[in-house]
């Protein structure tokens, strides 16, 4: 069976043209066989490609053939298969969503210090540290560094917002930060330091890239790390695996994710195979008794199945 991997990447650069580089970019990769989601920018370049060894390495040689991204890092998984199921590239007004409007941040010009992932995990265990996890509450909720704060955010760009609010905590520490492959953190570690914070560090390479450091071996880490593609989740800490996870309906530990079968709602929930049949899919009633219930569609279930089961749920509703 053939060998695939799994390559992210990103790149601060200008490119002059955005849609024409995404239109030829895309035809380049379908070329390859590759599937996965870019986006390209003015600023630069943010991707998750999938295929097989060949293919990938010939991706990579062409990128780095080219002098705006000679230089360009690739954090690569091996993988059994395409981890996407189609090939994606689109231009967009700004790599990752932050709306900062004049605010915005030039990484070229500003960027919070770099850690590598040693210095990272001895900078954690510093007693004046706060470690800001810059990452999506569904990511974090999945897997984080240990004692990293949660910022109560549903996106990125909730961010800057949430930092304001809460900016008494942050005062006279040692700033650490991180995301999935570093590209958000380098706009984020950024704008903190226009904002008047000093010591401000982030992780290079994100968490993708402290996974794989054969000094850390991941340690610190608890849960698993979320992924933008069909794993949904990938392990991180090579010596214990600790779930901090929890199951939507009942609390019990579990790192399973689901969207609700409501498509209007789509909510991501972490929930067990057993719960995600005995509530439907459904992460309330009404997404449950929705009329275009994903869950109920696939698993063809005749009407008396359904109210055996919403009369079920009520029952131990009421019995709590």
């Amino acid at each position: 069976m053939e060998k695939y991997q799994v390559l992210l990447y990103y790149n601060y650069v200008n490119i002059d043209d955005p849609e024409s580089y995404a239109e030829e970019h895309k035809t380049f990769c379908d070329s390859l066989g590759l599937k996965g989601r870019i986006l390209v920018a003015k600023e630069g370049i943010n991707g998750t490609v999938s295929g097989t060894i060949n293919a990938t390495q010939a991706y990579m040689d062409a990128m780095h053939a080219d002098s705006r991204f000679s230089d360009m890092p690739f954090k690569i998984d091996e993988a059994d298969g395409h981890a996407f199921k189609k090939m994606k590239v689109k231009p967009r007004s700004e790599l990752v969503t932050l709306r900062l409007g004049e605010e915005d941040i030039n990484p070229r010009e500003v960027t919070g210090n770099y850690l590598e992932p040693k210095a990272f995990y001895q900078a954690m265990k510093d007693d004046n540290t706060i470690v800001i996890d810059a990452r999506n509450d569904y990511e974090y909720d999945l897997g984080h560094f240990r004692g990293a704060i949660r910022p109560e955010i549903r996106t990125f760009r909730e961010l800057p917002q949430w930092i304001k609010e809460h900016k008494e905590k942050f005062k006279d520490k040692q700033i650490l930060t991180y995301c999935t492959g570093g590209i958000r953190c380098e706009k984020f570690s950024g704008w903190l330091l226009e904002q008047g914070f000093e010591n401000v560090n982030q992780l290079h390479g994100g968490i993708a890239t402290y996974a794989k450091d054969p000094e850390t071996k991941g340690q610190l880490w608890d849960g698993k790390m979320y992924v933008f593609d069909e794993r949904i989740s990938v392990p991180i800490n090579q010596v214990e695996h600790v779930i901090v996870g929890k199951d939507y309906f009942d609390g019990t530990p579990c790192e399973r994710y689901i969207n609700c079968g409501n498509p209007e709602c789509n909510k991501q929930i972490i929930c067990s195979e057993e719960n995600e049949h005995k509530y439907l899919g459904g992460c309330t009633h009404e997404c449950r008794t929705h009329p275009r219930n994903r869950y109920i569609d696939q698993n063809q279930l005749s009407n008396d199945e359904i109210e055996a089961r919403l009369n079920a749920i009520t029952k131990e509703e009421q019995a709590i």
